[in-house]
């Protein structure tokens, strides 16, 4: 019997999890034909396609306002860096699509950040990466929330509080805007 010591290292993987929010889910059931809850493999040399278009698509939306290929999610590794990263591209001609406050075009592409949210349309996805070593595949994860993942309307206000702990909102409120003022002045 082989003892640990003597075990192949484990090796971990890469996985992507996304989180999926539409409004209309829960009636239109657009995200039925995904399998949340369940790791996917998907081969490093892969693209990772999502649409409607199922002979082109491995991620399906059944929405006709989504596009037969909406984006893609390309695994690599940058030039002389041990690091794994993911590259999202707008594969649509319609629609632009916005990963965290930068908006992409038809065939813009951006590296995908460790945790940000993707949206077009009324869609909404969290995408957070965890590290991994495999270089043959990498995994995604999907999941679906019952709530919107961003919610403008309903933000606290991400206004900073100054060091005398009275928060400009006190001021907002009597009409007045907030001044800056130097830390040395009385």
């Amino acid at each position: 019997m082989a003892s640990f010591e003597e075990a192949e290292t484990e090796e971990t993987v890469t996985c992507l999890h996304m989180t999926f929010y539409h409004p209309c889910q829960g009636e239109k059931m657009m995200f039925r034909c995904l399998n949340f809850g369940r790791r996917e493999q998907v081969r490093a040399d892969e693209m990772a396609k999502f649409g409607r278009d199922s002979n082109v698509c491995r991620y399906n939306f059944m929405d006709t306002r989504v596009s037969r290929v909406q984006f893609s999610l390309e695994f690599y590794r940058r030039l002389n860096s041990s690091e794994y990263f993911f590259e999202i591209k707008n594969l649509s001609k319609r629609t632009k699509l916005t990963v965290n406050q930068t908006e992409l075009g038809y065939l813009n592409k951006i590296d995908l950040p460790w945790k940000c949210i993707i949206c077009f349309g009324d869609y909404q996805i969290l995408a957070e990466m965890q590290e991994g070593e495999s270089v043959d595949y990498f995994e995604i994860h999907l999941h679906l929330a019952e709530a919107p993942i961003l919610q403008e309307k309903s933000l606290p206000s991400l206004q900073p509080v100054p060091e005398n702990g009275i928060s400009s909102s006190i001021f907002l409120s009597q009409d007045k805007s907030p001044t800056e003022m130097d830390e040395n002045e009385p």
